[in-house]
């Protein structure tokens, strides 16, 4: 079979696509036949040198496709079968420590991220214990079904689990072009929140608007901190959706009115930012963090798409023999909305 591997950290010239034995299934195992997989930030901090990574390694944590094979100890109580249409769950808890229902996956010590902790979803075929794949949604098609899993469960479970955002709250969401910004919106728009999100060219802007986001302030001429607090009248937002890091964070605090929140789920322009705590205790304000999600957001987000209440945002699709060039597209940052893989 064909796999995309990094034997070695880098520029994208070290994505390479390695014919490797297609995998023997475990007794809890089903094979899947990967029709789409789809691009994600984390693709590209594994590429480049996250510190741990076991190479060499298939890159990639979400992926869809078709049920091939099954191990003789996966029952007919799944909800998969030979020929099922399936997600995969883009992570893993890994031992004795993994709970039926999903429901607190996230805070396990044994979490682990497909892609970076173990082989992902970039190939051919993909050996998945059964209990981390879920029935694609119907609605879906195969590209949609790959460019949800990791982004829209990180923001679900942010949004609708951290913070429970509800009708009339006011939410920052920084980055309307990005898979997690563009679900964020989504989300919160579908719980009733007035949105103001963050772009930086004229296009990215009216995709935001498209997506349905009530502001848009374009960080590369105007200062968002400021603008936050003239379109809420002075008080600021309930929430700031954080994923940028260092070079957002100052606005984002400027952006919070007393008793507000920042949840954050990345760091991609950098991890180290400033606080000064007089403000964040005399404010009563909040800081969150936050790690993709579990099983059961998965299951809930399913339900939403199935319902026609979300739809996942497609930038463009590449054959997984253009690996290099997704990758560069990314790193420009001219996609809007998710970029895919077809194998």
């Amino acid at each position: 079979m064909k796999a995309i591997r990094i034997h070695r950290h880098g520029a994208p010239d070290v994505l390479k696509i390695d014919d490797l034995p297609k995998p023997r299934l475990q007794p809890n195992e089903v094979l899947v036949r990967i029709q789409t997989t789809a691009l994600n930030h984390l693709d590209l901090f594994v590429r480049a040198g996250i510190p741990g990574i076991p190479l060499p390694i298939i890159v990639g944590s979400d992926g869809a496709g078709v049920v091939v094979e099954k191990g003789n100890r996966v029952d007919d109580t799944k909800p998969v079968n030979i020929s099922s249409d399936v997600i995969i769950v883009p992570y893993r808890i890994i031992g004795d420590s993994q709970s039926d229902d999903g429901r607190e996956d996230e805070l396990s010590d044994a979490y682990r991220i497909c892609g970076e902790h173990f082989d992902g979803t970039c190939a051919q075929y993909v050996a998945v214990p059964a209990d981390y794949v879920l029935p694609k949604p119907a609605s879906l098609t195969w590209e949609e079904a790959a460019a949800y899993p990791l982004s829209y469960m990180t923001s679900y479970h942010m949004l609708m689990k951290k913070i429970k955002i509800k009708k009339n709250d006011w939410i920052l969401v920084w980055g309307a072009s990005s898979g997690i910004g563009s679900a964020a919106i989504q989300i919160a728009k579908y719980r009733g929140a007035h949105v103001i999100t963050t772009a930086g060219t004229p296009e990215k802007e009216q995709f935001a608007l498209n997506l349905g986001s009530d502001f848009v302030i374009n960080y590369r001429k105007e200062n968002v901190g400021h603008q936050v607090k003239e379109i809420t009248k002075g008080s600021g937002v309930h929430y700031v959706f954080e994923h940028i890091g260092q070079d957002s964070w100052l606005h984002s605090m400027r952006s919070l009115r007393k008793g507000g929140t920042i949840i954050s789920c990345g760091a991609t322009s950098g991890p180290y930012v400033r606080v000064d705590l007089r403000h964040l205790f005399i404010k009563h304000q909040r800081i969150i963090g936050s790690t993709m999600g579990n099983r059961q957001d998965l299951g809930e987000l399913a339900r939403l798409f199935e319902d026609g209440l979300l739809k996942p945002v497609i930038d463009s699709v590449y054959p997984f023999e253009k690996i290099k060039d997704a990758h560069e597209r990314m790193e420009r940052a001219e996609h809007m909305g998710k970029i895919v893989l077809r194998f």
